[in-house]
């Protein structure tokens, strides 16, 4: 048993912690206020307060809003018994946080030199908005210079500026370390001459959230040299931040990496405005949509339409009297951004040279990429495109096969031969895992010796899966580029595309390990480890490190922008670092691009991908945390209350991913006795990792199955929408558009089908309640088998005895209705007892899980029969139950098994 050696804290972060706080100070500054003059329970309160105000500036002194300066205040007021005054700042600061009101309008957080604009007043003039943020300067001066600094930056403030931003000072390295992992609303960074590296502000309460921050050591580094370490710990952990520097060193001695770790580099001597004009023009740099805007602007030019799209500018909708209430619902501006021309300021999405090129890069600076492209027909579309533009007709493809169908179909239109993974089951919830790395390389070890490597293109693994399982990219990257260095790695992220923006996700994220891979095999260091690794190896061991004079890097990741961030439905993108790419493949790509690609795309979606990216480079380190901090959430609250544990379980790490793959030991991330456990160490380690924004809810003690639950029970009851069941689970996702509101109501939902759980079975007679644990019994214990892919019949496969398989000549040989019949489901087993082979002609795909169990060209095995015949859901994609399942004839395949084998006979006379 893999020991476990996971951190806890009794919350899950900060930000948390934060809250409920100032929640706790905001009660008890109320309570004193009702005590009476030198009570006892205003002596007890008292000390409570304080307590709590001197936790408090262990925090605040990592935020400028409400910060330091506000706890100042609010410890005046005490000091001075001022409790009416106090509860009253508290109250107000309390529900600003909570609301992020100080993030539209400057004047509110202005504590230093105003006194606080109330909750009320702020509200009655919210319509001045601005956005605000904030620095980070990193400068070890006095609270006097500091006071000065903030004045000095304050009085080049304007009524005119789009933004405002107030500052938060650190005077150390750890310190400035920890603001940025903590203060989610730093959008720049400024570092001034040389910090100290310890922390003097690390307590007790925040230890447990600083575990990044603890694993660093630069102790050693000279004080001078820290300031551009910042520098790239600042890409590591915030990539979208402005960074600035500001130097006494001569342009001379400053390291090209130090002149390219930041956006500008000043020297001491310059004028102080210029760097606010730096920060204020970086800011809107980034705010900028070029396409959005462009669409804006041209919705708002009077304009003549002469071309196609009646509904353009709304005339055919406003002027109907039997639609206009449909013109009514979606507002004039969608009408009037309706059109069909791609100049007037606009842009073509099959070749973009303006607006739409512009905010495609805008968009692959975002992501770590080095090409980016928009997709407006989802990412099934996106799948396609990317498998069309590097595989041509016979490479042979690695795939798990419980990926998504595009990925099957793509397959078939490219005509490559895919070699079939099988991901590690778990049975007892009835759905599958992810494909462990050694099955990955056991099967191209079997290519190798068969001589078939060199077919071997592109391996394609989905990341994260539906029900969250996370790859470790890294590794997989790393040891399958040892045996196969110019391998294509296709990572359908397609449920990831939020992961960019978070430190522990992104480490696990196709464009971020590419550039890191990259960086590490052109470095002189890897040439000597390699060496070293080579010479340390026994006769006959494989190197497990790729050879830096072979290896490419060449990564495409498929995103559902729409699924997990603010896109209109079907708002996709392809993220691109290949090597390759501009020198070889971006022709053969923009043709599978326009194959594929509408000549009508839609420009609201185009226009929404453009805003999402503008959002997660502004919010998404902030948003995906909380999405995060929500889903623990409802995890806790699940696990914690008795009346949800008598019908409910949620899955854990442990439930969900088997002991070899987790290194750390990690098993879940919350018990109610421990609290909260880190879950760094194992998103750094383990094999695989659980995502916990999704949320598996065991409903087998319900007696009611997953699809069942969802339709009678969420669905039609509560009109809470899923989108995954299994035979026993259901499956909830947390995402940047989830409110505290949301799983409240949640929770609120589960508790009331647990209370009327409760009184069904008070109702229920003797003979019933035998039906029902009969049923419990089935959904907990009965659970049927999952099949693993059997293997392509010899007719199919590409070469006899070698994985891989012709899908496309069997796809196709299903086109003519002579070629196959429908064998009844109930009969299979007794056919292949009497010695058939049956062979499926199409896909057939059960919902759920909605990946195929069975390929055109695949055996039928028995375990895929008995699956089939258990399965009690109502879709199933390929297959008819009044007819049965569909096969190739018996003397189809005795002639197809002739023709092949003529082929292969001539194909190896012709290599001979």
């Amino acid at each position: 048993m893999t020991k476990n050696n996971t951190k806890s804290a009794p919350y899950y972060n900060i930000g948390q912690l934060r809250v409920d706080y100032w929640n706790k100070l905001k009660i008890e500054t109320s309570e004193i206020v009702r005590c009476h003059k030198g009570s006892a329970n205003e002596k007890a309160t008292k000390q409570k307060i304080n307590e709590i105000i001197k936790d408090l500036k262990d925090v605040e002194c990592f935020f400028a809003s409400p910060g330091k300066e506000r706890l100042r205040k609010l410890e005046h007021a005490f000091i001075s018994d001022e409790y009416a005054s106090l509860s009253k700042m508290v109250f107000d600061t309390t529900k600003q946080l909570l609301e992020d009101s100080y993030k539209s309008n400057p004047d509110f957080i202005d504590f230093e030199e105003h006194s606080m604009v109330s909750v009320e007043k702020h509200e009655q003039n919210s319509n001045v908005r601005k956005n605000h943020f904030e620095v980070l300067f990193i400068d070890n001066i006095s609270e006097q210079e500091e006071k000065k600094l903030k004045q000095d930056l304050r009085s080049f403030h304007t009524q005119n500026d789009n933004f405002s931003y107030n500052i938060v000072v650190q005077r150390s390295f750890q310190d400035a370390i920890i603001a940025l992992l903590f203060n989610h609303n730093i959008q720049a960074v400024v570092v001034r001459y040389a910090p100290p590296y310890y922390s003097k502000l690390i307590s007790p309460l925040i230890k447990p959230y600083i575990e990044e921050v603890t694993k660093l050591d630069f102790s050693s580094k000279a004080e001078t040299d820290l300031g551009p370490v910042i520098g790239e710990l600042i890409k590591q952990f915030r990539p979208e931040l402005d960074a600035y520097y500001v130097t006494d060193t001569s342009l001379g001695y400053l390291k090209d990496s130090t002149i390219k770790g930041f956006r500008r580099i000043f020297y001491q001597t310059e004028d102080i405005q210029e760097l606010h004009l730096t920060i204020m023009r970086g800011i809107a740099e980034r705010y900028r949509t070029p396409f959005f805007s462009a669409l804006v602007e041209y919705s708002q030019k009077p304009t003549g339409v002469f071309h196609a799209m009646p509904i353009a500018r709304g005339n055919s909708v406003f002027m109907s009297r039997w639609i206009n209430d449909f013109g009514e619902f979606y507002g004039r501006n969608m009408f009037l951004a309706e059109t069909s021309a791609t100049t007037g300021g606009l842009d073509s999405l099959l070749q973009p040279t303006g607006p739409i090129k512009k905010a495609q890069e805008k968009a692959r600076d975002a992501y770590g990429a080095l090409d980016t492209y928009f997709v407006t027909n989802g990412t099934s579309t996106a799948n396609k495109i990317v498998m069309q533009a590097l595989v041509q007709p016979h490479d042979v493809v690695l795939i798990d096969r419980d990926c998504h169908k595009s990925h099957h179909y793509g397959l078939v239109l490219a005509g490559a031969y895919p070699v079939y993974l099988d991901s590690y089951p778990i049975e007892e919830y009835s759905m599958y895992g992810a494909v462990p790395l050694e099955q990955i390389k056991r099967k191209l070890l079997q290519l190798k010796e068969a001589g078939r490597l060199e077919k071997v293109k592109m391996l394609l693994l989905t990341n994260c899966t539906f029900d969250g399982l996370v790859y470790n990219v890294e590794r997989v990257m790393e040891e399958v580029l040892a045996i196969k260095p110019d391998m294509v790695f296709l990572w359908d992220e397609a449920w990831f595309a939020f992961a960019g923006f978070n430190y522990n996700y992104r480490q696990r994220t196709g464009m971020f390990v590419a550039k890191k891979l990259y960086k590490k095999y052109k470095s002189p260091n890897y040439r000597i480890k390699y060496k070293k690794h080579l010479a340390d190896l026994r006769e006959g061991e494989h190197s497990s490190l790729p050879d830096p004079d072979k290896v490419l890097i060449r990564v495409y990741s498929t995103q559902s922008t729409h699924k997990t961030l603010s896109s209109f439905r079907q708002g996709s993108m392809i993220h691109i670092w290949d090597e390759d790419f501009r020198r070889k493949t971006v022709t053969t790509f923009l043709e599978a691009y326009m194959t594929h690609t509408s000549t009508s795309p839609n420009y609201q979606m185009l226009a929404s991908l453009d805003v999402s990216r503008r959002q997660v480079q502004f919010e998404g380190f902030e948003l995906v945390e909380k999405s995060i901090e929500l889903a623990m959430v409802l995890r806790a609250k699940v696990h914690d209350n008795p009346q949800l544990k008598k019908y409910f379980e949620v899955l854990t790490v442990g439930d969900f991913i088997p002991n070899n793959f987790r290194k750390t030991g990690l098993k879940e991330y919350y018990c109610k006795d421990e609290g909260w456990n880190r879950m760094g160490e194992a998103w750094e380690k383990d094999e695989f990792v659980l995502d916990p924004t999704k949320i598996t809810l065991y409903v087998g003690k319900t007696g009611v199955d997953g699809d069942t639950f969802k339709n009678k029970y969420l669905m039609d009851k509560f009109n809470i929408q899923i989108n995954k069941t299994s035979r026993n689970t259901v499956l909830f996702m947390t995402n940047i558009g989830t409110t505290r509101g949301s799983i409240t109501y949640l929770v609120n939902a589960l508790l009331k089908i647990a209370d009327e759980l409760d009184e069904e079975l008070k109702a229920l007679n003797e003979k019933e309640k035998e039906i029902r644990k009969r049923k419990i019994y089935s959904l907990t214990k009965e659970v049927p088998p999952l099949p693993d892919f059997s293997y392509f019949h010899e007719s199919f496969q590409a070469v006899p005895g070698v994985p891989g398989g012709n899908l496309r000549e069997a796809y196709f040989l299903a086109y003519d209705e002579e070629n196959f019949e429908y064998v009844p489901l109930n009969e299979c087993l007794s056919v292949m007892k009497k010695g058939r082979t049956l062979v499926a002609s199409t896909f057939v795909i059960p919902y759920p899980p909605g990946f195929p169990v069975l390929v055109p060209g695949q055996v039928v095995s028995d375990e895929i029969i008995n699956f089939l015949t258990v399965l009690d859901v109502s879709e199933i994609h390929g297959y008819r139950d009044d007819l049965g399942l569909r096969v190739f004839k018996e003397k189809v395949m005795n002639r197809h098994k002739i023709t092949t084998s003529m082929g292969a006979m001539l194909v190896g006379k012709k290599n001979s």
